[in-house]
């Protein structure tokens, strides 16, 4: 079955490298922010992976949303393809950590703009992922909700489950939402064979439940000493820890290995935090042998190598969010977005999980 996916607020492309390793084909992307998308072009070229057949878009999905040439590719696609949409609108307006905006803010008004693209264009299937904040604050639930119904009105059943990374064997602790929904009118029949299928999409969830990995007896926290050797605990889970990942992507040699913030100042922390102390909102020092908390840079948030005296690198970001060690972002790449892109990005494994399963799903329904 051939499968073309358009994709909507790209990033530097992570949610995409899961779908395009699980038998899906990019067709065409969208991502405003014009160094993320270069991003996105340079991992491609490095990886091998071919261009998008209707090419990168640095558009504001507004303008995007009434452009006939989307809409000439959707038809061009529909004739021997099924279609599908994938997106993760910018989530700061709705983030627990963020300003709170909600759907009125810029990048809160993204999302209902994805959901009504969604609704004008009828893609056979749809993926949408979000930060908890839409379930976890009532006035941010009632607009999620709306959305839900829009879209149900329109004619998809939909699915949606908060997912945590931990459950793709992602070195992190990090939980999103994520919505799938199928075009009734798709569907190979309306049957409830059908239905039970869609209602028991199990999310290519392959490890126990989160409560179950975080009662494990991880290390606690321990004296911080310079490249010192920390032997591995038995009764844990090594592909969870970020040691595994560090050695998983050879991340001292990897082209963004060098990538990270040197300090001006508070220099004492970064000798006296102890490994493992993550309580601090700000500095945090990850524990080789756990997993780390959830990948983000920005609100000051600072996290330190395991057992180095520095922040950590790029390259091991990357792996934290279970990239292959052969992605790499450009050397010309601020810091800053560098950090920013890692952060708002899709866990790979866990894209990968949801796009394999998914793809099982479509196989039996369209």
């Amino acid at each position: 079955m051939s499968v073309s996916i358009f994709s909507f607020f790209s990033g530097s492309g992570f949610l995409d490298l899961g779908f395009e390793k699980a038998n899906y084909q990019i067709v065409e992307v969208n991502e405003f922010y014009e160094p993320f998308l270069k991003a996105y072009k340079f991992s491609r070229e490095r990886m091998n992976i071919p261009s998008p057949k209707y090419g990168y878009h640095a558009e504001d999905i507004t303008n995007y949303l009434n452009s006939d040439n989307l809409k000439n590719h959707i038809l061009l696609e529909r004739q021997e393809n099924l279609v599908g949409f994938i997106g993760g609108p910018p989530c700061p307006d709705f983030s627990l950590a963020g300003k709170n905006k909600g759907s009125e803010g810029e990048n809160g008004k993204l999302t209902k703009t994805y959901f009504e693209l969604i609704v004008k264009e009828k893609p056979d299937f749809f993926l949408f992922e979000n930060v908890k904040g839409l379930l976890k604050t009532k006035k941010h639930k009632i607009f999620y909700d709306e959305m839900k119904t829009l879209i149900q009105n329109n004619g998809y059943i939909i699915r949606d489950c908060l997912l945590n990374a931990l459950q793709y064997g992602v070195p992190q602790d990090r939980e999103r939402i994520f919505m799938v929904g199928f075009l009734k009118s798709s569907l190979k029949e309306d049957s409830n064979e059908i239905q039970n299928m869609i209602e028991d999409f199990d999310w290519g969830i392959n490890l126990r439940n989160v409560s179950e990995i975080k009662n494990y007896t991880w290390p606690q926290p321990s004296e911080f000493l310079v490249d010192n050797v920390l032997d591995m605990p038995n009764n844990i889970v090594p592909e969870l820890t970020v040691e595994h990942w560090f050695k998983e992507n050879d991340v001292y040699n990897h082209f963004n290995s060098k990538d990270y913030f040197k300090p001006r100042q508070a220099l004492e922390k970064f000798t006296t935090i102890l490994e493992g102390d993550i309580s601090k909102k700000s500095f945090k020092r990850l524990h080789r042998w756990r997993y780390s908390p959830t990948v983000a840079y920005g609100n000051n948030e600072v996290h330190l190598h395991p057992y180095k005296i520095r922040r950590l690198s790029a390259s091991e970001a990357l792996a934290i969010q279970s990239l292959p060690k052969e992605f790499a972002l450009p050397e010309s790449m601020t810091l800053t977005d560098k950090f920013k892109t890692i952060g708002n990005g899709v866990p790979y494994s866990m894209s990968n999980g949801i796009a394999q399963s998914l793809y099982k799903l479509i196989s039996n329904i369209f």
